[in-house]
């Protein structure tokens, strides 16, 4: 019975593995819009930016709140020892006649009761009127900081996107160059299929027959490569997208033909220094670090506050005290402001610089940036009709020396070169073609331009 119920169990798990690597090799056809969603659904990155925008927001609140009354309560229980009193002014009359032939201590301490506890409560509340801008400015440098985090994360928003653009035109060629690689190797085969025939009759050389076999075993160690490669590329696509990393995707696109473009340089770097996001962001840091400057210089000011309270008393059998209400308005400056807050604005005034710098640089490296992407896209764009061409030409060079062959006026090894020269020719334009919308759209994101929305395939 023991052994069935084993039996039955590994049947059953063979079974499921079995489904299980089924449908594994089930490709699952992925568009690049569904490809970009699901990669700002799981990004890492949008979601760290997303608790630093949070986290500003948090100290925005923080510095409206210090505009709130500071309310405070305290009170205690106190057990004391039995005291020495000594009163300088008498009690009453009669204390007073009683006390004049005897020490006033003497007195003091037979005309009090026995006294060991002691209990007081008080609560106060200060609302602030003028504070030397301080809250005013920190308020500002709050509200300056947090459109800063939001202007990063839409900056980590444009990279996610284009990373992801960059990893499916990946995908596509390692695809691409997978069904180039096994449509040659089923010409190489057929070839050498018809070559051994030949060989077998005395029509062709023994030599020839293995240079085409030593083609066809190089075209096998291509798709090797080819098929590691594309694997490689799709768990890495699955991890971007936050799917299983051994799920075989299947781009869902034939080619790439939205990277057009007739705006020269000029227009690019304008839009990146008016429209990047990293830059916009660094602008309101630098008026963080202003509105930071003023506020330390406040500290030369007074302060300014309403002030109330309630104090109750009580100490059994000696005193008694309750309602006691106070309000009124409080001042606090302290002289030594005068040449203690010199140094804090020197400090403010070195953070604004440094960030004036840091802005500068930034700039700068956006026109770079958007120098070298423009580059890079004019020359993937030549390239494409560079290796359109070449592809025409490799496969009219293929036909001519097909032919030759066929009649016996070209050699095996000239055959296999055109064969070899077309393949690479195919593989070179169908990469070029993604090459170049990759380039264009990372034109977009350097330049601030790139949005969801406008991207097509």
């Amino acid at each position: 019975m023991k052994t069935n119920t084993r039996k039955g169990l590994i049947v059953l798990l063979l079974m499921i593995v079995s489904i299980t690597h089924i449908s594994a090799q089930v490709a699952k056809k992925i568009s690049l819009e569904e490809a970009i969603s699901l990669s700002l659904q799981h990004s890492k990155q949008l979601k760290l930016a997303e608790a630093k925008t949070v986290e500003a927001g948090a100290a925005l609140s923080e510095s409206r709140q210090r505009r709130l009354p500071d309310v405070s309560a305290s009170g205690a229980y106190m057990r004391v020892t039995q005291p020495n009193f000594n009163l300088k002014i008498p009690l009453n009359s009669s204390s007073s006649q009683q006390g004049s032939g005897e020490s006033s201590g003497g007195s003091s301490g037979s005309s009090f009761p026995t006294v060991n506890e002691a209990m007081y409560g008080m609560a106060s509340a200060s609302l602030p009127i003028f504070s030397g801008f301080r809250i005013n400015n920190g308020i500002q440098s709050a509200k300056y900081l947090k459109k800063a985090a939001e202007l990063d994360a839409e900056h980590d928003k444009d990279e996610v996107i284009a990373n992801t653009i960059a990893a499916y035109c990946n995908l596509y060629k390692a695809k691409a160059a997978l069904e180039i690689v096994n449509e040659n190797l089923r010409q190489s085969q057929q070839r050498v299929a018809d070559l051994e025939n030949m060989e077998r009759n005395g029509l062709l050389a023994r030599n020839d027959l293995l240079k085409a076999q030593l083609q066809q075993s190089n075209i096998e160690l291509a798709k090797l490569d080819a098929e590691n490669n594309w694997k490689i590329t799709y768990i890495n696509m699955n991890l971007m997208l936050g799917l299983d990393e051994y799920t075989e995707l299947e781009p869902e696109i034939t080619g790439f033909t939205n990277y057009s473009d007739n705006n020269d340089f000029s227009f690019w770097e304008n839009a990146a220094l008016n429209n990047r996001a990293d830059l916009k962001a660094m602008e309101m840091r630098k008026n963080a670090a202003l509105a930071g400057v003023r506020a330390a210089k406040g500290e030369y000011y007074p302060s300014l506050a309403l002030t109330g309270g309630y104090i109750a008393l009580n100490v059994p059998k000696i005193l008694t005290a309750s309602n006691i209400i106070n309000g009124g308005i409080g001042i606090k400056y302290s002289p030594s402001s005068l040449w203690k807050t010199g140094s804090k604005v020197a400090q403010a005034k070195s953070r604004l610089e440094q960030t004036r710098i840091t802005q500068d640089i930034l700039s700068d490296a956006a026109r770079l940036e958007s120098a070298q992407s423009y580059q890079q896209y004019l020359s993937s764009i030549k390239k494409i009709d560079v290796y359109k061409k070449a592809q025409e030409q490799a496969t009219e060079n293929y036909k001519i020396v097909k032919n030759k062959y066929d009649n016996s006026l070209a050699t095996t090894t000239e055959l296999l070169d055109a064969d070899v020269a077309l393949l690479q020719a195919k593989l070179n334009h169908a990469f070029a073609k993604a090459d170049a919308f990759v380039a264009y759209n990372k034109l977009k994101q350097v330049t601030g331009t790139l949005e969801q929305a406008t991207i097509t395939k």
